[in-house]
């Protein structure tokens, strides 16, 4: 530990660098809005377990609901469309 002389000359404790310490997990306190789509809206709520977790743990939760949202949009794709209505065969002359 490294001491600072003090004006009168005496050794005096530095204090601790407190930068080099990470700060607690906090939550940032972002409302989330429900869709009405409750696979995206799981998603969206799996965003606050970030507010609980150290910077190194937010990629894991990031990629889990980035995986989430993409399986949502694949879903949509995959719905089955309403069938074509019947077109009418050309009338002959």
């Amino acid at each position: 530990m490294s001491e600072t002389v003090s004006e009168a000359g005496t050794a005096a404790p530095a204090e601790p660098d407190r930068a080099s310490e990470p700060a607690a997990p906090a939550p940032l306190g972002i409302p989330r809005t429900p869709t009405g789509d409750a696979g995206v809206d799981a998603c969206l709520e799996r965003l606050a377990d970030a507010d609980h977790l150290a910077t190194d743990g937010h990629a894991e939760v990031y990629e889990d609901v980035l995986r989430g949202l993409r399986d949502a949009l694949t879903a949509l794709d995959a719905r089955p469309e309403p069938p074509a209505p019947p077109t009418p065969y050309p009338s002959r002359p």
